[in-house]
Formats: C-alpha cells, structure tokens, sequence
C-alpha cells in the first residue's frame, strides 16, 4: 500500500471553485466512508480549510486511487468532476508525506507561517479516527505532521514573520495603519462562535475593540466565547440592528448559504451614514468557505470588504528568506526520517514470524529429545532448552538486525523479501503478524 493526496487549494483553484467545492463537516464523514469503501484505498483522512481541500488515502494502485479520489472528490463537494480536474493536483509516497509537511509548517499557507493549520490537522485525524478510516500509516502520518509543524515553530522565525489569517484580513482593512491603533475604541460585531470566529474574536479584544458583540445560531456557544472575553452575546436573529452600531464586523460561520446581502448591509451603511457623526466607513472581513458575504458587497458605498479572494491577492509581509529555508530543511529532513522509518517498519512483520517460527522449532526439537532421554529432570531439561535458544537468537541477531537496518534505505523492501524467500516463511504468517486483528477473526 502507498500514501496518496489528492486535493485542490488556493495555489492551483480559484476562490470560486473552491468556495463550491468546500465540504460541509457532515459530509466529511460520508466521504471518509465511501473512501475506504472503494477498493483502491485501505485508509482515509481529509483535511478541509478556508483555503483547502485534500483528500488522503492509503491506496494499493497510483492510478485507480487517483480516479477513484478524484471522482468521490467530485461527487461530494458538488462539483462536477470535468470542471474539477484542472484543478486537482496529485502527491504520491514521499512527495505526498513532502506536501504534508510543508502543509504543516505553513509553508503552504496563503500567509506563510500561521499556525491554525496544525489545529485544523489535529481536526483532520481526530474525524479520521472518529470515522475509523485512519490506520497506522495515516495515524504516523499526521501525527508526526503535527510534530514537524512545532518543531519549525519553535526552531525558527517561520512564526514571528507569518501571521493569521485574522490578522492578514485585519491588516487589510486597515489601509497599512496599526492594527491595535485602528480597532481602538470601535465597536466589533463577529457571526460565528467556530473556531475561526473564536480567533477572530480573540484577536480583536486582545487589540483593545471598544465593545465586542458574538453572534450565533446556538446562542449557548456565542455566550460561552463572550463570557470568556467580557463580551456581549446574542442569537443571530440580532445581526440586522447589530451590523448599523458596528464598525467593524467579521463573519465565518460555516453556513451554506450566505449570511449578509448586499441590500442588508447597504441598509446597515444608509444608516450609518445618517448618524450625527456619519459613521466611519463600515468594514467587513469574510472569512468563512463558502463565503458568507455577498460578493455584492464590493461595490455598497459606505462599506469596505476583505475576503477569501481578495486576501489571496494581497501580498503577505514576507518571511525572512532565511527562516524559510530553514523550515524547508526541516521538512526535508523529516521526510527522510519518516519514510526511512516506514520502510523499516515493513520488515518487522517477517522478522517477528522469522523468530516464532524459530521458537517452534526449538519446542518442537526440544519435544523430540524429551522423548528419547527419559531421564532429563527439570535442570538438565531447562538448561539444554536455554541453550539451544541462545545457540538460535545468536545465529538471528546478525541477520535480523542487519535488514532492519537495509529495510530503512530506499528500495528496502526487497530484504523483507528475500527473507521471506530464504527462510521459506508462510505468507499467512507474516499476515497474520501484520494483522493480528484479522488473524484472530
């Protein structure tokens, strides 16, 4: 079996695309059933974000895997498989632990570096483990990505120098002035109590927002964010008189459809504009996939937008060149270390069946010798079996350590079968070590 991604982000589809492709998180589980499901793949896990959807799976066969995902792909985000594949791109074995990685680290990020990448990873396993569709490949595989994307945190700058997706979004509608300086004093409305909402939250109360209002469909989450900040909480039915006191509003909910119109939040600006102060002009961050502003919204007098789209054409502040080499290395180096780690791994199920099937050798020769000397007692009888085991882990430790060693190289493999071949092991046997599960079914 081989490790295989399939997936789109904002590096190879537009905003778009990827606003209709986005998975709803009741439909991550199906898919993760109809993947495992199909008969190319052993194990699944998907990671979807604001800005990606990848599709992982242990496959048997690269090009039947790359049909099958790109096709479930298709058929669960909604979009039709022939508009879909241009934007596909594909990683197999080693390239796709790579992209992983990377992915990790933020180096694959629409602002390089932020860090909420490595909770929506944790988020991806822990629904792969919900859904049972995560063996030990995938399980190794992500777990050590979420190691990998702390070590290039606390190794390097990579964090200092990238920001969130909040603050980029902040950052953008401040025109190039100082965030804090800028939401000072200024009322926040935020939709949403998910993660990316609680963030954003968080961030806008930490930078010293005046007043602070959460609003969500299940009010008891919005009141326990709210609590935590000294914020106000309401139900979402309050988002019309809210949005005409903000001054700054951030949505990510989640939802399918969108949540503000463009003749709402007009009406929200009209009546700013009518207060005895005017009002400054309303700004608004989407953030949500699919977008929960109207695109609309872009040209209502009185109001500035940022979203999903025109973050993705904004230029990030650039890491130091120096920091992010230096967290290629790292990736590089981790790659290595996994593969050279799996293929290891390979080899463990013959050696464990090379040294039972010694054992019952050794029982079975130790039977045959009871039977012809009657006259051993216990002593003598556990002294000769010491023996003979000595006599048979010194002629295995050599060779057992030795292709433990080879089977971490590339092409390592093949000394898992050629140990097979010499020591003329039952297949079954290795199975079996392989999958004791199934063994004992």
């Amino acid at each position: 079996m081989s490790l295989l991604v399939v997936g789109l982000s904002h590096r190879s589809a537009p905003v778009s695309v990827l606003e209709r492709a986005a998975l709803a998180p009741q439909a991550r589980g199906k898919l993760l059933q109809d993947t495992v499901g199909a008969e190319p793949a052993a194990e699944a896990a998907v990671l979807s974000t604001c800005n990606r959807i990848e599709l992982y799976a242990d496959v048997d066969r690269f090009h039947a895997g790359v049909a099958e995902l790109s096709t479930l792909l298709a058929q669960h985000s909604g979009v039709d498989l022939e508009e879909l594949t241009p934007y596909l791109y594909v990683h197999y074995e080693d390239r796709a632990v790579h992209h992983l990685f990377s992915v990790a680290c933020g180096l694959d990020s629409m602002v390089v570096g932020e860090g909420q990448i490595l909770g929506q990873i944790k988020d991806a396993l822990a629904v792969a483990q919900e859904q049972h569709t995560a063996g030990r490949l995938l399980n190794d595989l992500f777990q050590q990505a979420l190691r990998v994307g702390k070590r290039a945190h606390s190794e390097t700058g990579i964090d200092k120098a990238g920001q969130s997706l909040v603050t980029f979004g902040l950052q953008q509608l401040a025109a190039g002035r100082d965030v804090e300086a800028w939401v000072r004093g200024r009322r926040a409305l935020v939709i949403g109590a998910g993660s990316m909402s609680s963030l954003a939250a968080v961030t806008l109360a930490r930078a010293g927002v005046g007043e602070l209002v959460i609003v969500n469909r299940t009010l008891e989450r919005a009141e326990r964010l709210a609590e935590s900040l000294g914020a106000r909480a309401l139900p979402m039915d309050a988002v019309a008189d809210e949005l005409a006191a903000a001054d700054v509003v951030v949505s990510c909910t989640g939802a399918a459809g969108l949540v503000l119109g463009a003749e709402q939040i007009g009406w929200a600006a009209r009546a700013r504009a009518a207060r005895a102060d005017g009002g400054p002009v309303l700004s608004v961050l989407d953030l949500a996939m699919p977008r929960d502003v109207e695109a609309a919204v872009h040209r209502v007098e009185g109001v500035r937008l940022v979203d999903i789209e025109s973050l993705a054409d904004a230029e990030a502040n650039a890491p130091m060149a120096g920091d992010v080499e230096a967290v290629r290395g790292i990736v590089a180096e981790e790659v290595a270390a996994f593969g050279a780690a799996q293929r290891a791994a390979t080899i463990t199920p013959t050696v464990v069946a090379l040294r039972t099937m010694a054992a019952d050798v050794v029982a079975g020769e130790m039977a045959r010798l009871e039977g012809r000397l009657h006259g051993m007692d216990d002593k003598q009888r556990a002294e000769i079996t010491q023996t003979v085991r000595r006599v048979v882990d010194k002629l295995l430790h050599a060779p057992t350590v030795r292709v433990k060693q080879l089977a971490g190289e590339p092409g390592g493999a093949g000394y898992a079968d050629a140990l097979r071949e010499l020591f003329d092991l039952d297949p079954q046997a290795v199975a079996a070590v392989s999958n004791p599960e199934q063994e004992r079914q």
